[in-house]
């Protein structure tokens, strides 16, 4: 069922010029690079803004005024008590743009209002058994809605809108207990258009994993790692695999779907009929709600602070040991094939629940043979829960706002 449209009343955003080859692209391209030097660094004086970029004190003066002009950048308060002139450092605008971003998973759905240095404006979120898209996507409408009318007189500066959920959200539907209709229904549904039936701000669509990994390469470890295997721990499991500072997604966009990772070997017999395992069996939170239901207690719990406290606690444990042992085995898998700098695992659990998962990783990675490789380093994700909701956000962002994908400006806080 389609909702009824329920259009941003938003002019396109003309805070950049569209780029081209001519002087005018050329000028918008220093413009990003100024910004995203900014973005990576914090508040910059126009000397360091200079240094970091290649750019002349000249282009740099005329390019801060455009910025400021247009409202993307601020001046803050003079440093003082340095050699020579005093400094006056430069900074984002937080209310220089803004994006929403919606996350739409097999248990819940998330939007944020983000602003335009990436803090979380506004949030609102809906959970579910399973989404129904007749319920569901008039939902999407009112809280796109909602979040556009809270921006009060800053609704020209929303930019975007950015998608994130599974390419197949009906995938694996018999593990849930769905039947093979609702599967259908929403693997029918081109989710994008949909939404940006909704709007008048273009919409862009990301896998809900991959999303997730945008956010911990923008705002997260990326920061300090240029290569590494992200994996998110959510009703099923999934991931992402960034090389270079850059999100890789492989041909046919498999690239860190650990979710179908085999656990085990085939079994050689032509008699046999039962594929091994994938990790999605083993280490997704809903084997941990199975544990639950079984014996009576709150499903939901496997998604808060509860599922570390009886009587909750003995079932969880079972689970942390089960996982941890299939995602070693996939760390170990993972860094015989890419030479990467870590494994970040991230979830849409508690902080504590991830924090003994991994402890619980590393202890059985102990168990595996090493041998020919080099160790893994397993660390934890910065971003949690909102990581999905919140790269759907960076997604329009990234694209209005960030350089050339191939230029990479990831220097360190001059002195």
């Amino acid at each position: 069922m389609t909702p009824p449209r329920h259009a941003i009343p938003v002019e396109p955003p003309t805070l950049l010029r569209p780029r081209g080859s001519n002087h005018v692209g050329m000028r918008q391209f220093n413009e990003r690079v100024v910004l995203q030097a900014i973005r990576l660094n914090g508040s910059l004086p126009k000397a360091d803004l200079a240094r970091l970029t290649g750019l002349t004190a000249q282009t740099i003066g005329l390019i801060t005024t455009r910025l400021e002009d247009d409202g993307l950048i601020l001046k803050q308060e003079r440093v003082r008590g340095r050699i020579g002139q005093p400094s006056v450092p430069l900074t984002l605008n937080p209310d220089g743009a803004f994006a929403i971003g919606i996350k739409v998973g097999r248990r819940s759905a998330d939007w944020l209002l983000v602003d335009f240095t990436g803090q979380v404006r506004q949030r609102h979120s809906l959970d579910y058994v399973f989404p129904d898209a007749s319920t569901l996507l008039p939902a999407m409408a009112q809280h796109m809605q909602s979040l556009h009318d809270e921006l009060g007189d800053l609704r020209d500066r929303l930019v975007g809108v950015g998608v994130a959920a599974p390419f197949q959200l009906g995938g694996w539907h018999r593990m849930l207990g769905l039947s093979d209709a609702q599967s259908e229904a929403w693997n029918q549904i081109d989710l994008r258009a949909q939404v940006q039936s909704m709007s008048d701000v273009p919409v862009s669509f990301a896998k809900d994993t991959s999303a997730a990994c945008v956010a911990e390469l923008v705002q997260g470890r990326g920061r300090d790692l240029k290569n590494f295997l992200y994996l998110f721990v959510d009703t099923f499991i999934g991931g992402g695999l960034v090389i270079n500072s850059h999100l890789h997604g492989g041909v046919h966009g498999n690239a860190g779907a650990v979710a179908s990772l085999p656990m085990n070997l085939a079994h050689p017999s032509v008699q046999a009929t039962i594929a091994p395992n994938q990790l999605i069996r083993l280490a997704s939170l809903w084997e941990l709600e199975q544990r639950f239901s079984v014996h009576g207690l709150d499903p939901h719990a496997a998604y808060d602070e509860r599922a570390l406290t009886p009587p909750f606690a003995t079932e969880t444990q079972g689970w942390i040991n089960n996982a941890a042992n299939a995602l070693a085995h996939t760390v170990v898998s993972g860094t015989a094939f890419l030479d990467i700098d870590a494994v970040v695992v991230d979830g849409s659990f508690s902080r504590a629940l991830l924090a003994q998962l991994i402890a619980a990783t590393q202890v059985a990675l102990q168990h595996y043979n090493w041998e020919g490789l080099w160790s893994a380093n397993v660390i934890a994700g910065l971003v949690g829960p909102d990581a999905r909701a919140l790269g759907g956000a960076l997604m329009p962002l990234h694209a209005n706002f960030a350089p050339d994908q191939d230029l990479f400006l990831k220097t360190g806080t001059p002195g």
